[in-house]
């Protein structure tokens, strides 16, 4: 499955990654590469916790990007 991530590096320097299809799953990482690789973890553990308790699992999306000239 394939979800979005938001990934900002706050004031301190810190990459902060969120998942916006899992409220609340959110991580961070000292380089862009730690957070993506903890919140994966993160939403791994998310999923596994929505499976256990029978919940829906959130659809996981197709995304495109294109290019603009101006």
């Amino acid at each position: 499955m394939k979800f979005r991530i938001i990934i900002e590096q706050d004031e301190d320097g810190v990459f902060v990654a969120e998942c916006p299809a899992l409220p609340g799953c959110i991580s961070q990482g000292k380089t862009r590469a730690e957070a993506i690789k903890n919140i994966e973890d993160a939403a791994q553990g998310y999923l596994e916790s929505l499976k256990k308790h029978n919940e829906p699992i959130p659809p996981s999306i197709e995304e495109e990007m294109i290019g603009i000239c101006i």
